[in-house]
């Protein structure tokens, strides 16, 4: 069963400017989600800046995520590690907490063997009992889920129910939805690929885009869904030279400059990520503008 369908956000976690959490504005940006029509929250992914939070300030986003929520969308929160122990730690909290789903992404830095895959993730999921999405994401991880591993794991392994697919490679993509049936829940991991991998089969995205411009991003996938195909695609289309902008730089720098220039004060990144150079924000800036979301 889908978790969602439609355009999911990679929330980000925003910040005080010495760095900790800032939990007031983290309820602001939820609120203006909802109100933009984004059809669940992703708590402390990649764009969460899930690698730089202790385990402690993880689970807090995760717990205040889904009170703030309050059921009104889905909630699935990251709990991914390349530690499997850590993993399953942070999937039974979250899970306690009331989430609604998972997000696991592979492994990063073990790069285990395609065996290794399938046990990390047949652990961590076998030991809870909400859906888990795997995360596909090699850019970032230095390795990547083979179609027949994960074809494998939905079809051995209950509840994981599909995958977040930010390989960039449509080709393998069509390999894995030979191997699984229609209820496999293919989620975009790529803003620039909605629209094919929606013709492939999706359910839609779990979008960077979304933090700037939720109803545009949902309108891409609403339209698609309603049969406007024509609809969808210029909006894909008229989206692509912002989503570049927006990652003309390693994501979430730029997604978060774009927010605190829309006012939405989600502060500062903690290092190793660092501020937008002005080359890269200049260019930000006028996208923001020609795609109406910045005056």
């Amino acid at each position: 069963m889908a978790l969602f369908k439609g355009a999911g956000v990679a929330l980000v976690t925003p910040m005080h400017e010495d760095g900790t959490v800032n939990f007031e504005v983290l309820e602001a940006i939820i609120e203006d989600q909802i109100a933009g029509g984004t059809d669940a929250i992703i708590s402390v992914g990649t764009t969460g800046e899930a690698a730089t939070l202790t385990v402690e300030e993880h689970l807090e986003v995760i717990r205040h995520t889904i009170k703030a929520v309050n059921h009104r969308i889905p909630v699935i929160a990251g709990t991914g590690s390349n530690c499997t122990r850590s993993a399953l730690y942070t999937s039974k909290c979250a899970e306690e907490a009331g989430a609604d789903g998972l997000l696991l992404v592979t492994p990063y830095y073990n790069k285990a063997t395609q065996k290794g895959l399938y046990q990390h993730f047949k652990t961590i999921a076998e030991s809870v009992s909400i859906p888990s999405i795997l995360y596909n994401v090699p850019g970032r991880t230095g390795m990547s889920i083979e179609a027949k591993t994960m074809a494998a794991l939905y079809h051995d392994v209950k509840n994981i129910i599909g995958v977040k697919d930010a390989s960039g490679d449509v080709g393998k993509t069509l390999d894995l939805m030979r191997l699984v049936d229609e209820d496999f829940c293919l989620y975009s991991g790529e803003d620039g690929l909605i629209l094919p991998l929606l013709a492939a089969g999706s359910l839609g995205v779990i979008s960077v885009l979304s933090n700037v411009a939720p109803k545009e991003t949902h309108d891409i996938c609403a339209k698609w869904f309603a049969g406007d195909v024509e609809g969808s695609r210029k909006e894909q289309l008229r989206a692509m030279p912002l989503i570049r902008a927006l990652f003309s730089e390693v994501n979430p720098i730029p997604v978060k400059a774009a927010m605190n220039l829309q006012g939405k004060k989600v502060g500062p990144l903690r290092l190793p990520l660092t501020e937008m150079e002005k080359e890269h924000l200049d260019s930000l800036k006028e996208e923001m503008i020609r795609y109406g979301i910045l005056k």
